[in-house]
């Protein structure tokens, strides 16, 4: 599978240009314009940028088939077409954003931050069922 050249298929089908692919990644043109032209190879933090910039999972953008992908069921629930939270749009962005700070903090941090999410939750829990 040639990156560069499904790259360029994806964002000219989408009608992106090379410049609104720099927006929505932060990645400058120049960069761009050698991976469509095989002249570089992206690191997958680069892949997951490009995958959301094109408003798709990465998987999809890595597809190389006749056939379109299948889905992965991620959550193991059916019924929401086939669009998980976090694959589009602004809910993908956001997803982003947080696995990037996550990833910037310690074990021990991320174990605090865990913690203090589940007490938040038991608490908007026992407020539903009083309520």
């Amino acid at each position: 599978m040639n990156i560069g050249e499904r790259l360029r298929s994806i964002r000219v089908e989408k009608g992106l240009s090379q410049g609104d692919i720099e927006r929505r990644t932060g990645l400058v043109r120049c960069y761009i314009s050698r991976l469509e032209n095989g002249h570089t190879i992206p690191v997958v933090q680069t892949l997951e940028k490009l995958a959301g910039a094109l408003e798709m999972p990465l998987y999809q953008f890595l597809y190389d088939g006749e056939k379109p992908p299948r889905d992965p069921i991620l959550t193991g629930r059916k019924g929401n077409g086939g669009n998980e939270w976090g694959s589009f749009g602004k809910d993908a962005r956001f997803l982003h954003k947080l696995q990037r700070y996550l990833a910037r903090m310690s074990k021990e941090q991320r174990k605090v931050l865990i913690s203090f999410a589940q007490k938040v939750t038991q608490r908007q829990k026992a407020t539903a069922a009083r309520g």
